[in-house]
């Protein structure tokens, strides 16, 4: 009993460690993804820090996970090269007997692996997608920007302003065109001001001209005006449609579509990961003196790695329909659950090659 608390103490130490190394990095990630895209205009420069958080909050899940991996495999290694394993072993405890302790430690983080997964994920992905469909459903006005060209929500309209002289209200050197009903309308004025009538924002445009272009007869009608008032319509907000990783559980299972389905069996399959790691890294972690420490974690590092990548490929095929989600819950992992197992034993009961073949009745 001493010897399990004392390893729960350890992990416990580890994990924490590994955790905040593993969240800076992560956030650091982000941080410079999301600046570039707020430089590319897909998310507002104001809620940078909003993306990234919600971005991070998704990503606990995975964090989590390689982070208990890691503890236990660091776990593990310090105590075979401190020869502690020995002294267990001494005491007529196999490695399998090292399960218990560590799921004891690891149940609470795997519950919370699959709260994230299950309703974190979706609500952090739909928090994101409705903060870009925000900004990319802004008013004409707010899309402005001195000495750019900018398209507007719904792609009928580009403005130009010049960058001098140019205030909240009015600004000077205006260049439009506009397109609608199989007619282009290009507008140049001098200035331009900003007026508010009944609630509704106009451009009152003044001495300028307007070019008429009917596109299907190509006749052109040229007018110049004094004053010409425009009305600026705040596009309203579409519904846009959410995708299927910010739809929630309940709703993607009540869907039969195969993208939804491969969404739900990638999101299952996270606390499932998260257990059959915590085999497969009892199964490899191992110390040899003369290939120093490192060598369980880098071997556990490019086996969790493969395991993701093989949890993505099998999501692709789902959504593709070529393969079922029970295939895939079972195909993935359970051939991960499999190999760990089968390699647990085999340490435990201490197999080696030449006994197998024998156990099979074959003889070298």
């Amino acid at each position: 009993m001493l010897f399990d608390s004392s390893i729960r103490k350890e992990l416990g130490r580890s994990f924490g460690a590994t955790l905040v190394v593993l969240i800076t990095v992560v956030m650091t990630m982000m941080l410079i993804r999301t600046l570039g895209q707020a430089t590319k205009g897909t998310v507002s420069p104001s809620d940078v820090m909003l993306v990234m958080g919600f971005t991070v909050l998704g990503q606990l899940s995975t964090i989590l996970t390689l982070s208990l991996f890691v503890a236990v495999v660091g776990t593990l290694s310090r105590m075979y090269s401190d020869s502690e394993m020995s002294i267990w072993f001494a005491s007529g405890q196999g490695l399998a007997s090292q399960l218990k302790p560590i799921l004891r430690f690891a149940w609470p983080i795997v519950a919370v692996i699959a709260v994230l997964g299950l309703l974190v994920w979706p609500w952090s992905n739909q928090q994101i997608q409705e903060l870009r469909s925000q900004f990319e459903q802004r008013s004409d006005i707010d899309r402005i920007a001195p000495g750019e060209f900018q398209e507007s929500s719904d792609g009928t309209r580009v403005i130009f302003i010049d960058k001098d002289s140019v205030s909240q209200e009015s600004a000077s050197n205006i260049f439009l065109v506009e397109q609608r009903q199989g007619r282009e309308f290009v507008t140049s004025s001098k200035t331009a001001q900003i007026q508010t009538v009944d609630g509704v924002r106009n451009a009152v445009l003044t001495e300028g001209q307007r070019v008429e272009t009917d596109q299907t007869t190509g006749q052109i009608k040229l007018t110049h005006f004094d004053s010409y008032t425009l009305r600026l319509e705040d596009s309203s907000p579409a519904k846009t449609s959410l995708t299927a990783r910010a739809i929630s559980t309940p709703q993607l299972l009540q869907n039969t579509n195969p993208v939804y389905l491969a969404e739900a069996g990638w999101r299952a399959g996270l606390p499932l990961a998260a257990l059959n790691l915590l085999v497969l890294a009892l199964a490899i972690t191992i110390v040899n003196p003369r290939a120093g420490q490192s060598t369980s974690l880098v071997v556990a590092l490019l086996a969790f790695v493969v395991y993701y990548n093989l949890m993505n490929m099998g999501q692709s095929w789902v959504a593709s329909g070529r393969m079922s989600l029970g295939g895939y819950l079972l195909g993935i992992h359970g051939s991960i659950f499999a190999i760990a197992a089968l390699g647990l034993a085999i340490r435990h009961h201490r197999w080696h090659i030449k006994d197998l073949w024998q156990r099979r009745g074959i003889t070298a």
